[in-house]
C-alpha cells in the first residue's frame, strides 16, 4: 500500500509507543487512524531510529491507565475529549 508520514505526539511505554487518534476533539477518528486498524503492521520512526511495529486500539483497561499520561505530557487531550461524544482512540505500537 501507499505510505504516509504523519507527525504525532507519543508516549514510550515500555517497548512500546503510544499514540492518540485526536483530531483535534472533531466528530469523527481521523483518516490515518483508519488506516492504521486496516493495516496494523508498520513503521514509525523516532529521532531517526525506524521501529517495525504493530497497532491496536487500547482496551478500556490498557486506555485508563494510559490516558491520565497522555493527558500529562498534552493537556489539550483532556479537553479534546470533552469537545466529542466518540472516545478518543488511544492507539498502543507495539514491537514487532
Amino acid at each position: 500500500g501507499k505510505q504516509f508520514t504523519t507527525p504525532l505526539l507519543y508516549l514510550l511505554d515500555g517497548p512500546n509507543v503510544v499514540i492518540v487518534a485526536s483530531q483535534g476533539g472533531l466528530p469523527k477518528n481521523p483518516q490515518w487512524y483508519a488506516n492504521l486498524m486496516a493495516t496494523p503492521d508498520t513503521k514509525v520512526q523516532i529521532k531517526g531510529e525506524v521501529r517495525a511495529v504493530r497497532a491496536h486500539t487500547a482496551d478500556a483497561t490498557e486506555r485508563a491507565a494510559l490516558w491520565p499520561r497522555l493527558v500529562g505530557i498534552y493537556a489539550d487531550f483532556e479537553n479534546y475529549q470533552a469537545w466529542t461524544d466518540r472516545e478518543i482512540p488511544v492507539v498502543v505500537l507495539t514491537p514487532r
